[in-house]
């Protein structure tokens, strides 16, 4: 792992991928500004629409800020068999978008659970039981979607497809994401960790073990931060999932359990040599966008350079 190379995604700018979220948005522009002159070098696409969809736009926004488009999040309620053909053809068409950027690395397809959308999920989120859990017959709906639609946007686009454990959907808690694994090709599907999720959906700081346990498939990662004194609040209080979204459980990098530190040693270990795409949710209208990604930014960078200074004195250089 070289340098460490850092997107950010409209999700922290208020643009989220649920129904009903969709007023006060920030706009694209804005959002892309401020994204580079908060120090990233990486975006996510953002919701269909919100950026432009005429790949010969969407390029000219993303050379002008000297900007790699990373990936974009499709949600497929993968559970109902009626969904896949349509989920199919909208990932196809967001990964053909995606490629004809030409970006290197090349983007990734973020496939996801429709999520905030079930209400047992939603409501439960952060504190899952198994018994809310997919049936074996529903699992193997949901894995066959997940293969199929990564297959065929594999062979529509050459892009490769991660999936996105995400709070309020259907793969949430550790023994989920496993199953989930467990089910689907390997070849055609990778992991994208989200650390603060994994902290929400498994009630558990200690990332790093989600991260060892589930480590051969994680192509792609991104870094949110997730509050466990909120966590345990949202339990006792029975929040549901955009409750805990507006008391800030997803909070700026190094305020909440998750040891970024930690992380960044453990993935240079392991030399990924991917991008890291820093994420803290907030609802339309709320937080203070820009600040709070100048301020990850910059802690990121004090952890980085702290490992810099380590390095070389282990290797006997100069600091």
């Amino acid at each position: 792992m070289g340098k460490l190379r850092v997107g950010n995604a409209p999700c922290s700018w208020g643009t989220l991928e649920f129904e009903g979220t969709k007023s006060e948005q920030i706009g694209f522009s804005q959002m892309l500004d401020e994204l580079v002159a908060t120090g990233y070098t990486g975006t996510e696409l953002g919701d269909w629409g919100y950026m432009p969809t005429n790949p010969a736009a969407l390029r000219a926004e993303l050379t002008r800020r000297d900007l790699l488009m990373l990936g974009a999040f499709v949600p497929v309620a993968l559970r109902e068999a009626s969904a896949h053909e349509e989920g199919k053809d909208r990932a196809i068409r967001t990964a053909k978008l995606l490629a004809s950027v030409g970006a290197r690395p090349a983007p990734f397809l973020v496939l996801a659970d429709n999520n905030g959308t079930v209400a047992k999920r939603t409501t439960n989120a952060g504190r899952i039981k198994p018994e809310m859990g997919l049936s074996s017959a529903e699992w193997a709906v949901f894995a066959e979607g997940a293969n199929y639609i990564a297959r065929a946007v594999r062979d529509a686009s050459g892009l490769r497809t991660v999936f996105h454990h995400h709070c309020a959907g259907f793969v949430e808690t550790p023994s989920e994401i496993h199953r989930f694994l467990q089910l689907t090709d390997p070849d055609l599907i990778g992991l994208v960790f989200d650390t603060g999720h994994y902290v929400f959906g498994s009630g558990d700081c200690n990332v790093l073990e989600g991260m060892k346990l589930f480590q051969d498939r994680i192509w792609y990662v991104h870094f949110k931060d997730c509050r466990s004194d909120l966590a345990t609040k949202s339990q006792e209080q029975a929040w549901d999932y955009f409750e805990a979204l507006r008391h800030g459980i997803f909070c700026q990098l190094g305020e909440g359990c998750v040891d970024f530190p930690s992380v960044l040693r453990w993935l240079r270990d392991k030399n990924y040599d991917g991008y890291v795409l820093v994420e803290q949710d907030v609802l339309p209208g709320k937080g203070t966008p820009k600040q709070s990604a100048l301020h990850n930014r910059e802690y990121l960078r004090s952890i980085e350079h702290n490992f810099e200074i380590l390095s070389n004195r282990q290797s006997g250089s100069p600091s």
